[in-house]
């Protein structure tokens, strides 16, 4: 296929050349994303997923409404109306079966990627708080509570560093910054394969109903901290590109009637344009080496 400019090379100076570019593989291209090329991929192809344009708008709505209902009668009988354990075996259950071997390995990648960041700054601030083992590599490993620990542990950080100066750090320690291997499971066969964005709309759902009403409502917020982390991790590298991913999140702005689907794929965004700038810093250039074929 000939290229715009070897058309318009044909063409008069008064005649228009027309592009016809892809919106998808231009935000592939884009160099300001500070990405792996083949992470980027993965991340295109989950949102290019028939699911994400058919079924997420309806799931978005249905799952707001179910919640909402479902916070509304917990007032009226507060209690849990599903064991933690029976959660975490039906969300392993649903992404084995429903979800994309994509979608799941973005979901497992983000555990590990949040927990780099919160053990850098445990490593590069003067806390004695032990570092976070929450490292899952396969889909087993969300279970045992895995992601009520995932937001215990943003908590329990920020309450440990309120006790200690935050300070510019001269050498800054980037070591256990690796993400391992990570099983999605992908030889498995899938009745159904939703993007991440679907199936967090649908997971959230059993979320609601397993959690107390204040144990819900702290994992939505625990959300909100994704500025204060960046302010934090801005402080420590003396950088302000983390501050550039900030939204004006407040943390003392409390409010769990929220999109908590969109939330979070934006909150794994934000940890992993944060993880990426850690690893520039570390090796002086953003991980795009992954050469992958666009399509």
């Amino acid at each position: 296929m000939r290229s715009p400019k070897e058309i318009a090379a044909d063409l008069g100076p008064d005649e228009f050349v027309r592009s016809d570019p892809s919106m998808w593989e231009a935000i592939h291209a884009d160099p300001s994303v500070p990405l792996d090329r083949a992470l980027i991929k993965q991340i295109i192809d989950d949102q290019r997923r028939w699911s994400r344009r058919y079924l997420y708008p309806p799931a978005r709505i249905l799952s707001r409404v179910l919640v909402m209902i479902i916070s509304i009668a917990k007032r009226f009988v507060p209690r849990r109306w599903m064991k933690l354990t029976t959660m975490d075996r039906l969300c392993i259950w649903f992404l084995r079966n429903y979800v994309s071997p994509d979608a799941v390995e973005l979901l497992i990648r983000h555990f590990v990627v949040e927990t780099n960041l919160v053990n850098f700054m445990i490593r590069n601030t003067p806390t004695d708080f032990p570092p976070v083992t929450l490292r899952p590599t396969d889909l087993q490993g969300l279970g045992d509570n895995a992601v009520v620990e995932h937001d215990v542990n943003v908590y329990d950080v920020l309450i440990a560093l309120d006790k200690v100066k935050l300070a510019p750090v001269a050498d800054p320690d980037f070591s256990d910054l690796d993400i391992p291997k990570l099983d999605a499971e992908r030889r498995h066969p899938r009745l159904l394969k939703l993007d991440i964005q679907t199936a967090l709309c649908l997971m959230n759902i059993p979320f609601s109903m397993a959690l107390s009403l204040e144990e819900y409502r702290r994992a939505v917020h625990s959300i909100r901290f994704d500025d204060s982390f960046m302010e934090i991790l801005a402080l420590i590298c003396n950088d302000d590109t983390f501050r550039h991913w900030k939204i004006g999140g407040m943390s003392l702005w409390m409010d769990s009637n929220v999109d908590v689907a969109r939330m979070v794929y934006r909150h794994a965004l934000v940890c992993e344009y944060a993880h990426a700038r850690l690893v520039k810093l570390a090796h002086g250039a953003y991980p795009r080496e992954t050469e992958v074929e666009f399509d």
